[in-house]
């Protein structure tokens, strides 16, 4: 199936919602890519190929983001084959962690990883539903190099331009869609 094609598959199960969760935000509600089992598979397929071949290599653990990251994380992960550690809210960890603060755009938030969720030195690919302003991407790229691993890329559903997010982060930014 050609990307073009999987691209209008993909958006059509997306549902804008307004104001959500704050006056003046368009949430991108992907339950509805969720919810088709075949369009999942291919959305991960794709994505999986497309950031093996163009990084040249498989990364070592898929990380993922809470919450929706970790669908999208662990899907890709069994897609490469590899690994999947999860990134948390602050305080939803059992172990002892490596944190990270960073700012929304409604807000601002922290993130942690358990220090031994992964050998140290690990290639690792970022996962999560949509990169908007870009700071909860490069907190996660920060956590991961707290850690004492390799940030190798970022892997998403969904772009939003405008933000300038994509031509910031200095590492690689994989998407299906971008709006």
């Amino acid at each position: 199936m050609e990307k073009t094609e999987l691209t209008e598959r993909i958006k059509s199960a997306i549902v804008d919602v307004p104001d959500y969760p704050k006056k003046g935000i368009m949430f991108k509600d992907i339950t509805g890519l969720f919810a088709s089992h075949q369009l999942f598979k291919d959305t991960m397929h794709a994505l999986a190929a497309e950031t093996v071949s163009k990084l040249g290599f498989k990364p070592d653990f898929v990380a993922g983001i809470e919450a929706r990251g970790f669908i999208i994380g662990t899907a890709l992960a069994d897609e490469i084959g590899v690994g999947f550690v999860p990134i948390r809210k602050a305080g939803k960890l059992p172990r002892d962690v490596v944190s990270e603060s960073y700012d929304l755009e409604y807000g601002s938030a922290s993130i942690e990883l358990q220090k031994d969720s992964m050998p140290e030195g690990s290639r690792v690919l970022i996962a999560d539903d949509l990169l908007a302003t870009g700071g909860t991407a490069s907190a996660a790229e920060k956590l991961i190099k707290k850690q004492g691993s390799k940030p190798i890329g970022f892997a998403f559903i969904i772009v939003l331009s405008g933000f300038g997010s994509k031509d910031a982060l200095k590492l690689p930014v994989f998407e299906m869609v971008e709006y």
